[in-house]
């Protein structure tokens, strides 16, 4: 075996260069998204937040509201308005439930939920009031 073939390094399987290049866009997407809220005023709280129902995206502030935030990025606008499932919206609601919890905020504050469409060369679209907590888990949600 020469020098050459014992140093050549192995080429990654298809699926984890997928994975990886998914993984980048997404956090880029959510990079976007905050900057995007950040110049609309809202103040970013929180950033890929964990709690044990799951990951919410971002979560920002603008006067007394609170809005729990997913990010979906896509290859078009309408790709990621559908990417957002009834099951999606069930685990932010747990999540955000937990969130809500864990900081210690009153019911007193407002919690709505909010989405940011991203899709390549295009601004970001903020979709406010994306879903509500009341609708049942089937509801579109767009309006």
């Amino acid at each position: 075996m020469t020098a050459a073939r014992i140093f050549t390094p192995r080429a990654k399987p298809a699926r984890a260069r997928t994975y990886r290049g998914a993984e980048r866009w997404g956090r880029f997407a959510e990079t976007l998204a905050a900057l995007w809220l950040s110049v609309k005023g809202y103040r970013i709280l929180a950033r890929r937040a964990r709690t044990p129902s799951g990951e919410i995206d971002l979560i920002a502030r603008r006067g007394d509201m609170v809005a729990i935030i997913e990010v979906k990025a896509r290859a078009s606008f309408d790709q990621a308005v559908h990417a957002i499932t009834p099951s999606a919206r069930r685990r932010l609601l747990r999540a955000a439930a937990s969130w809500r919890g864990k900081v210690g905020l009153s019911d007193a504050v407002a919690v709505r939920f909010d989405a940011v469409y991203v899709a390549p060369w295009s601004r970001p679209v903020h979709h406010i009031d994306a879903w509500r907590e009341d609708e049942t888990p089937g509801a579109a949600g767009l309006r």
